[in-house]
Parts: C-alpha cells; sequence; structure tokens
C-alpha cells in the first residue's frame, strides 16, 4: 500500500503544516476555553479572556491561509484502492466532515468576535492592535450570541475527534496508510 502513496498522493508539505498547526491550536483554544468561561471575575479572568480572544483571531487568520492554499494547491485525491474499499456513506462523511470543518474554522471565532463586539470588550491584538467590533455594543444581543460561540466551539470540537477518530480507524484497523498522507515524515 505504501507504493500507492507515492508523493503524488501525498499532501504537499505546507498544508501538512498547517493541517497539524490548526489542530493543535483548535484543541489548545477549546481546553483553554472550557477552562476560563467558569472563572469567578477577577483580572485573571480578563486577561485569560483577552488571550482566548488573541488566539481565536489568530486561528481565523491561519484558517483564511489555510482555504487560499486549499483552493490553490487542491488536496490529492484519494488513493483508488482506498476509496473502493470505503463504503459509500464514509465517503460522502468523509467529505461532509472536511467541508463542515473548514465551515466552523471561520464560524466560531467569527461568533466569538462577535459575541466579545456586542458585550462591549474590544479585541485589542496582543495588547497593541486594536480590531473594528464587528456589530455594536448591545448586551442583550451578546447574550444571544454567546450560546452559539459556545455550541459552535462544541460542534467543531466534536468534529474534530470524529475526524481524528476516523484516521485512526484508518491507520489501525484498515491499515490502509490512508494517515501517511498528512504525515509529518514523508
Amino acid at each position: 500500500m505504501q507504493s500507492e502513496l507515492n508523493s503524488s498522493k501525498r499532501y504537499n508539505s505546507v498544508s501538512i503544516i498547517l493541517h497539524w498547526v490548526l489542530g493543535i491550536a483548535l484543541v489548545a483554544i477549546f481546553l483553554f476555553g472550557t477552562y476560563m468561561a467558569d472563572l469567578p471575575f477577577s483580572p485573571q479572568r480578563l486577561k485569560l479572556f483577552n488571550w482566548h480572544k488573541w488566539a481565536g483571531i489568530s486561528i481565523l487568520v491561519l484558517s483564511a491561509l489555510r482555504l487560499l492554499w486549499r483552493v490553490t494547491h487542491p488536496a490529492p485525491p484519494l488513493p483508488a484502492k482506498i476509496e473502493l474499499a470505503m463504503p459509500g456513506w464514509q465517503l460522502k462523511a468523509h467529505q461532509l466532515t472536511h467541508v463542515a470543518l473548514y465551515a466552523l474554522f471561520f464560524v466560531v471565532p467569527l461568533i466569538g468576535w462577535a459575541y466579545t463586539s456586542a458585550a462591549g470588550f474590544p479585541v485589542v491584538l496582543f495588547g497593541l492592535f486594536p480590531l473594528p467590533d464587528l456589530i455594536g455594543a448591545d448586551k442583550a444581543l451578546a447574550a444571544l450570541i454567546k450560546p452559539w460561540h459556545q455550541a459552535s466551539a462544541f460542534a467543531l470540537a466534536g468534529l474534530v475527534v470524529l475526524h481524528v477518530a476516523a484516521a485512526l480507524k484508518h491507520h489501525f484497523i484498515d491499515r490502509d496508510g490512508l494517515l501517511n498522507r498528512m504525515s509529518l515524515r514523508g
């Protein structure tokens, strides 16, 4: 199977690096966000929220770079042997999961930015660069938006878990070499 996964079937180095950096960043910001969400109001909590906003904007920029790279450098097709072995529902799940992941890469930070704008707390990237509010301050609207940020973040986390589980299934159960396409070791 390894011979079938030659360099034309692998993702390019930039795609691989963007994949892993974004993946690690998403796991980290999700864990960080769930930790800080229930902290009591304090200067430390405000500092952590600012860090969370910086990370969210960084993920938004990284996602835009990744999407731009993906559009200009399409993913290699699934190797025919693997595609033929996969049931139709798995192929459809593969496609839909990737589309949903890319959508949520943007939805989650944009909803977070809208929430913080509506709550009246501007995003000042790294404490140096004030970003424009996406919407005007409106506490009632902020209260409506906040659960959407949380729900979309949990949806993204669920899709990440599904994506990792599918990759591990291909690697350890199917033993089809699919995971090697995104391996840092070429």
